[in-house]
């Protein structure tokens, strides 16, 4: 082929067209990142379909990730978005998930990145750009069929704006009997100083305290850390935002669709040590996990039915 020392430049560059999102596939095909116009971005590892960053035009992380997180596919990753089907934690009294690990086989599995479909825009601040993936039982690995042998299949999409991240799941019941789930967005947030955070949204809100023996409890006030929290929150005003501030300011503002429960998580002093996959070790400073799911009971879907649920994050 002739290197011609005048040949046209790529369409993408062409003077006049609308500033557009660019999506890369990187790291030997098992991430996928976005880039919009005025420069926020995200990364998606192939495995767990995990939201791994999300960093505002200035290259600020928005996302708490473990320094020691698996990003090979060897785990589960620790920080990001981890997403949780079809179990939450363990089930040992529910026969159908009794036998799948922790949080289920989603996050473990390797999700097929679908395509991308891009908003173009005349400026730079209303471009956006959706990145789909896809998981079923045809992709998933023997041992998780031989777990949990129903037919299934699940879209995922991740969609970012100048000022949001949206999140959402399809779950079809492919099969022909039903099945129960739960789902979980594990969205683990970065902040500052975990001191200085308040929640607000959950107010008079009942809630299961893990930390205190699974004891169903009333929420008074904001929700603030001062200590280890794992506490499942079924709101009671559900179309609520749920607002992470510190110092006062407002950081992140969560709304959900048909993700009926808010899971609060931090580990603190203790229990992060006890983790070897969270590092540094004092990193429960600068983490909260605000996690909108349907866990607290099971959701059922029948035959050929499919249930949608998700998040939009807005900062």
């Amino acid at each position: 082929m002739v290197d011609r020392p005048n040949k046209p430049q790529a369409l993408a560059t062409t003077p006049g067209l609308p500033p557009q999102a660019q999506v890369n596939i990187t790291h030997d095909n098992s991430r996928v990142s976005a880039v919009l116009p005025s420069g926020e971005c995200i990364e998606v590892l192939l495995h767990g379909a995990t939201v791994t960053s999300w960093k505002d035009r200035a290259g600020n992380e928005r996302l708490w990730l473990s320094e020691a997180a698996k990003l090979d596919g060897s785990k589960a990753v620790r920080g990001g978005i981890p997403l949780v089907f079809p179990v939450f934690g363990t089930a040992p009294d529910h026969e159908p998930t009794s036998k799948l690990p922790q949080h289920g086989f989603a996050r473990n599995s390797r999700w097929d990145f679908l395509g991308k479909s891009t908003t173009e825009s005349s400026g730079q601040t209303d471009a956006s750009v959706k990145l789909d993936f896809g998981l079923s039982t045809a992709t998933i690995d023997d041992e998780a069929k031989k777990l949990w042998p129903f037919s299934f299949s699940l879209i995922y999409s991740v969609t970012l704006t100048p000022d949001a991240l949206r999140t959402g799941i399809v779950i079809t019941n492919d099969g022909d009997q039903p099945f129960e789930f739960q789902t979980l967005l594990h969205t683990y947030f970065r902040i500052g100083d975990i001191t200085k955070v308040k929640i607000s949204g959950l107010e008079e809100s009942a809630y299961i305290d893990k930390v205190d023996g699974a004891k169903e409890k009333q929420q008074t006030g904001d929700v603030t850390i001062a200590g280890e929290v794992d506490r499942v929150y079924h709101p009671a005003s559900p179309e609520t935002p749920v607002v992470v501030s510190e110092s006062g300011e407002a950081k992140f503002s969560i709304v959900r669709d048909n993700l009926g429960d808010v899971v609060v998580w931090n580990p603190w002093v203790e229990k992060a040590q006890g983790m070897g996959d969270f590092e540094p070790k004092d990193g429960y400073r600068n983490m909260i996990c605000v996690e909108a799911g349907a866990v607290k009971a099971w959701t059922k879907l029948e035959a050929g039915d499919a249930y949608e649920g998700g998040q939009i994050i807005s900062v």
